[in-house]
């Protein structure tokens, strides 16, 4: 137990360290407001002079983001001996993954770690990430503002990244939300059978590589 217990906290420490090197990217690039009075999404080829592409910034934060949780979800969730309270038989970590894990000797789920995560990240102020699907079963995951409820419609119809610039309180962002599939039969099996998810959406049953929501990524523009 201690041993999966410590993997956890390594898992931890590096999201900390992940989100340290974001903020110290994102500040030292000086994002700003590329191609912002034409509404479009920025191109690679923007000028020099403006720093690197917010879109190129969020493809990197992205790209971190997923890998992490990817690795946790394959090499600690699908190795655990049981999730949400039924034994998996191939299991060889004598913990369980659960939701009420903090009041349990139990693991993060993978979207619990990933929010764990985005918690540290939106405490900086300097970018924020979170998941976005149309069938959330936490409330805080539901889109929000026209930004989000247009994009995750699209990306679920394309299965493709949606990326524009939004305002929010008079605060400009470039904002990108990435599709967010099921990589492993954890995710699928958790959603499908979970409460609020039999619930609400009684018709929906996830499988394997289906987009299941998004990732979203805003970042505040200098200048704009």
């Amino acid at each position: 137990m201690s041993s999966v217990k410590a993997l956890v906290n390594h898992w931890a420490s590096a999201i900390r360290t992940r989100t340290a090197a974001f903020i110290a990217i994102i500040l030292a690039v000086a994002v700003t407001a590329i191609s912002c009075s034409s509404g479009s999404a920025p191109t690679t080829s923007a000028a020099a002079t403006a720093g690197i592409a917010p879109d190129l910034v969020a493809d990197y934060i992205h790209n971190v983001l997923a890998a992490d949780r990817t690795a946790y979800t394959k090499h600690v969730v699908n190795r655990v001996k049981t999730l949400e309270g039924k034994v998996k038989e191939k299991g060889v970590l004598d913990v369980e993954s659960t939701e009420g894990w903090q009041q349990t000797d139990g693991i993060p789920l993978p979207a619990q770690m990933f929010r764990l995560g985005a918690e540290i990240a939106n405490e900086s102020g300097q970018f924020t990430y979170n998941l976005i699907s149309p069938w959330y079963l936490n409330d805080n995951h539901a889109p929000k503002g026209a930004f989000e409820e247009e994009a995750v419609a699209k990306m679920i119809e394309t299965g493709e990244s949606v990326k524009d610039y939004q305002e929010v309180a008079g605060q400009k962002f470039f904002s990108a939300m990435y599709p967010d599939k099921a990589v492993a039969e954890a995710c699928v099996t958790c959603h499908n059978t979970h409460p609020v998810h039999l619930e609400r959406y009684p018709d929906k049953q996830f499988e394997m590589g289906e987009v299941m929501g998004g990732v979203v990524i805003n970042i505040p523009l200098e200048g704009a």
